[in-house]
């Protein structure tokens, strides 16, 4: 069967690439550029746990050395520190001017702040060697033409050719050519959101922290005095952003050395430290989204299909989570045949997800960045504004957390069996140790994106026994024969506790790691018709091709190229 062809070869379309090569999927990603990613330290990515456990779990790689994972995150008002956030185990930071409230400490996984080149890097790096992979550099896309088998693209430049392939994914950013292509609308807002950006190695007062600082002291008047905000990286390199008011004023380089110098007086008390400054840019936020994400056998991805960012929010989270909703739908309809329904939910998950984002920071905008008129008086409206900074920043809430899928048409109905947890339905599962079925002990993470739904039991005392002592009791026969029956692959894991869950609960995991459903007990019906649901409904007839195994791109790519070439001389000879 011919391989998925990826347009783009930014983070979301080599992700894509990985995840699809994990679940025997090849692909061929054609690359506008050269191949090689400028280094850049002014342009950076801010991933959340789920997006950067993604990345790892694909990559194989630590990240960490690359990037810096905050100790915590701070909201200053002039110089009253507002809110105060200590990730994990991390040490109470120290308090900058004035007085606030006590650190926050949170349990949950500090955000990793990350150049976007070495991100990329690593993707690239993951790529090296793969046999289900083609990454083709200098590939222009300029015609896309598709039927009922598969989509035919031509590139132009010294490897333009005809590539020939099951789907197409447009993972090509804000100016997609495949949107264009398709003649799909782009509709939205431009320039919502415009920053200064500096990178500088430099010491601040707060080591590894994240800064908000709104209406800095030395800054008391004009449309400027906005924002500024400071985001450490290795190395004691921080990334600065600047808020600049509306238009499209021309950033200097005097006036950006001169906001450096005040904004770094006034965190160190007065004199400006020694800093050298690396890189320089302009951060300019839209918010756009895609009338369609589907034609066809073409998806849109990341930036092809959606442009946020305001508020601290960070737009790459979005296009990761698209990449692997996308892929294991994908494998299974390349593996096992047309599977419609479940091919249409990508669009209908993903889109009401960010759209819901984008309505709740449009919401928001008049009242963080319009003038305020009499809601700047209105008791307590400073404090809400905080709390809507804080949500964008930290990735929580309407305005930064990640959707949940519980209106997807893949979601469930009414079964009988359905058990209390504390992760509802289509939302991300909790990562907690399991017993796979090999007896080793892995994070549930680990077992996701390998094409097979998760079925997981919660059996206290597991966890003390080897496998081959209870795999064979109790409930456990009559569980593994009802996830034997499954209509689609699936692994049996077990786990001593999972939050919210009682002894026995059975969870059905997507290979995205959405939960399906949670059943009390071993209910074959109710597991298998949630699998059904799962997996878009009963499946259609098998494509013939389908059932082909993975191969090496090379030689698909050789076969389909020419069988294109020819068919587009014949019809031109028409």
């Amino acid at each position: 069967m011919d391989p998925v062809i990826i347009v783009g070869a930014g983070p979301v379309g080599l992700t894509l690439a990985l995840a699809l090569a994990r679940q025997q999927v090849p692909s061929v990603v054609l690359d506008e550029g050269s191949g090689k990613d400028e280094p850049r330290l002014a342009r950076t990515v801010v991933l959340r746990e789920d997006t950067a456990a993604l990345v790892q779990r694909l990559t194989g790689a630590d990240l960490g050395p690359a990037g810096l994972r905050w100790a915590g995150w701070r909201s200053m008002r002039r110089k009253q520190v507002i809110r105060e956030v200590v990730f994990d185990d991390a040490e109470d930071a120290d308090h900058v001017g004035g007085t606030g409230p006590a650190p926050l400490h949170t349990a949950e996984p500090a955000p990793l702040h990350i150049a976007q080149h070495a991100l990329t890097g690593a993707l690239r790096t993951a790529l090296e060697g793969e046999r289900l992979v083609k990454v083709v550099a200098d590939s222009r896309v300029d015609g896309v033409e598709q039927e009922a088998s598969g989509v035919t693209v031509h590139t132009r430049g010294p490897q333009g050719t005809w590539w020939r392939g099951s789907h197409l994914v447009g993972c090509d950013g804000p100016r997609s050519t495949v949107r264009k292509l398709l003649d799909i609308r782009f509709p939205g807002r431009t320039a919502v959101e415009r920053h200064a950006v500096a990178a500088l190695r430099v010491e601040l007062p707060w080591a590894d922290e994240a800064l908000l600082h709104r209406t800095p002291p030395w800054r008391t008047s004009g449309p400027s005095a906005g924002e500024v905000t400071a985001r450490p990286l290795p190395e004691g390199v921080w990334r600065l952003d600047w808020l600049l008011p509306p238009g499209k004023d021309l950033v200097t380089p005097e006036l950006l050395v001169a906001r450096i110098r005040e904004t770094l007086a006034g965190w160190s008390g007065g004199s400006t430290p020694a800093y050298e400054l690396l890189d320089t840019g302009v951060h300019t936020v839209h918010h756009r989204l895609a009338r369609r994400w589907r034609v066809g056998r073409v998806f849109l991805a990341g930036d092809a299909a959606h442009l946020l960012g305001a508020f601290g929010a960070q737009g790459l989270d979005e296009g990761l989570r698209d990449a692997d909703n996308l892929a294991w739908k994908l494998a299974l309809a390349w593996h096992h045949g047309p599977r419609e329904a479940l091919l249409d939910s990508y669009q209908e998950e993903r889109r009401a997800v960010v759209s819901a984002r984008l309505r709740a920071a449009d919401q928001a905008l008049p009242l963080l960045r319009g003038a305020g008129g009499i809601r700047a008086f209105v008791p307590g409206a400073a404090r809400g504004h905080d709390v809507l900074f804080a949500e964008g920043h930290l990735g929580r809430g309407p305005l930064g957390a990640a959707g949940t899928y519980e209106q997807s048409p893949l979601a469930t109905r009414h079964l009988e069996a359905e058990a209390p947890v504390d992760t509802p339905p289509g939302a991300q599962v909790h990562d907690v140790r399991v017993t796979a079925e090999d007896g080793s002990f892995v994070q549930l993470r680990d077992r996701l994106g390998r094409g097979a739904l998760l079925v997981l039991l919660i059996a206290p005392g597991t966890g003390v026994w080897e496998r081959r002592h209870w795999v064979s009791a109790g409930i456990m026969p009559r569980l593994a024969a009802a996830v034997t029956a499954l209509p689609s692959p699936a692994e049996l894991l077990v786990a001593e506790r999972y939050p919210g869950a009682a002894a026995h609960t059975v969870l059905l995991i997507r290979p995205d790691g959405h939960l399906v459903a949670a059943l009390g007990g071993v209910r074959p019906a109710d597991l298998y018709a949630a699998a059904e649901a799962a997996l878009g409904g009963p499946a259609r007839t098998q494509d013939p091709q389908g059932a082909q195994g993975a191969q090496g791109v090379q030689g698909a790519q050789g076969t389909h190229e020419a069988s294109a070439a020819g068919a587009a001389a014949s019809s031109a000879a028409k």
